[in-house]
């Protein structure tokens, strides 16, 4: 019995947010979460990246880490990760055979999100961890992974309009259940929000008497150009008079690096042991894979992000929108990208005209193709609204899968091509043996 065989079965139960089956699956387990110290992340976009800068800085300081991510991109192996390194495929397996067989049959059934988080908590209890990073699955106050009532550091990177259909409708619905994961008189490191969601985040904050900070972005150092490649560049930024490469792309960085600094120096005043220079080291180490990152197809440069919701298509637009001030005409890059082809999927969830509005601009191409294995929008109806909000696109087009999709943008005279529309596509691309 793999890995996918045993999950599978709990997929039928979707998302269905409560803390009352976690909790009592994990009675059932001894309790390993309350062996567990934790940093905990919630937010719209950049929890991935701080849980990313976290554990690495934290395992150049020599502590034993673990890290629990969702969603993958390959395998379920990438969510438990210890010092860095994810789950070897016999160990998780063995873990949620534990994990089924403390489930009540008499009971409701966990989802496939909780049978995994259980899984974590009971990995990290096992290996006897210093401390995890641990990233919320979706909002904050009812996800599975808010079983933790004295989290080292609660963090909230930033807040914007996904997962309405859960969280509620406004900012201010969506703030108050990520707000949910902050406890009482527990350190807070709240990231950038919008006025109507940081009130609320605010008040919540009052209400608890959690020691908070609100730390403004890292200052952008200088910028290394690329030789051969653009993954050659090398960012720099300070904060906090610690100077630190940053290796992942994007403005966007400035504030969730910040914030992973802002947050280590919490864990400092409470005794933990790092120091300046395991925070330059472990910054400069970071890896987070699928935003914004350089990888090539057909030997031509390819760039590839998530972009799965309005905000983060922003960011992508505005790395985009940045490359004609970096660029090294020496470079096997595009030098001024004026005309980008677009290969997107998006599910069927999303907020698909926010994205196109964020991301077309006139000249540009859009290729559009499924997802496979997971609720995907249909590309054609896609297609229809792409043309609606950008009518000077010079090419809307829609293909049965994703690589005659990619052979076609890549052979056209576009200056870019961007993949990006949804992390599930990311993964599928990345498992392309090929690529």
């Amino acid at each position: 019995m793999n890995i996918d065989s045993i999950l599978k079965p709990f997929q039928r139960f979707g998302v269905h947010l409560g803390l009352d089956r976690i909790q009592q699956l994990l009675a059932n387990l001894n309790n390993p979460h309350h062996q567990v110290p934790i940093i905990h992340v919630a937010g719209t976009n950049g929890k991935g990246s701080v849980c990313a800068y976290l554990s690495s800085v934290l395992t150049e300081a020599g502590y034993r880490v673990g890290r629990y991510i969702s969603p993958h991109l390959i395998d379920w192996n990438e969510r438990i990760c210890l010092n860095e390194k994810p789950i070897s495929s016999e160990e998780l397996q063995q873990l949620l055979l534990q994990v089924q067989s403390a489930i009540n049959p008499n009971a409701e059934y966990p989802t496939q999100f909780e049978v995994i988080t259980a899984a974590a908590w009971l990995y990290f209890a096992q290996q006897k961890v210093d401390i995890a990073v641990i990233e919320v699955g979706l909002g904050g106050r009812l996800d599975a992974t808010n079983v933790c009532d004295r989290p080292l550091v609660s963090i909230i990177t930033s807040i914007s309009r996904e997962h309405w259909q859960n969280l509620g409708p406004t900012l201010a619905d969506i703030a108050r259940e990520k707000a949910g994961i902050l406890k009482a008189g527990c350190s807070a490191a709240i990231g950038q929000l919008p006025p109507e969601a940081k009130t609320v985040v605010e008040n919540r904050i009052q209400e608890l008497g959690c020691p908070a900070i609100f730390p403004e972005p890292a200052i952008a150092l200088r910028t290394t150009k690329a030789r051969s490649t653009r993954r050659e560049e090398e960012r720099w930024a300070e904060y906090q008079n610690i100077e630190y490469s940053l290796p992942l792309l994007g403005d966007i960085q400035l504030a969730n690096s910040a914030l992973a600094i802002a947050s280590l120096q919490l864990l400092q005043q409470q005794g933990w042991q790092i120091t300046p220079d395991a925070i330059a080291s472990g910054m400069a180490k970071t890896k987070w894979p699928g935003r914004l990152q350089w990888t090539t197809w057909k030997d031509r440069p390819l760039l590839i992000d998530g972009a799965h919701n309005p905000a983060a298509a922003i960011a992508l637009r505005q790395y985009v929108d940045t490359l004609e001030d970096i660029s090294d005409k020496k470079s096997n890059l595009p030098s001024i990208p004026n005309r980008i082809s677009w290969v997107m999927g998006i599910l069927s969830t999303k907020d698909h005209a926010d994205i196109f509005k964020a991301l077309l601009r006139p000249d540009d191409q859009l290729h559009l193709v499924p997802i496979p294995d997971h609720s995907s929008a249909n590309p054609e109806n896609l297609a229809i609204l792409g043309r609606n909000i950008c009518p000077e696109l010079e090419v809307v087009q829609t293909y049965p899968d994703l690589i005659t999709g990619l052979d076609t943008a890549i052979t056209t005279n576009s200056d870019l091509v961007v993949l990006c529309g949804s992390l599930y596509l990311l993964g599928h691309f990345l498992a392309i043996p090929t690529q």
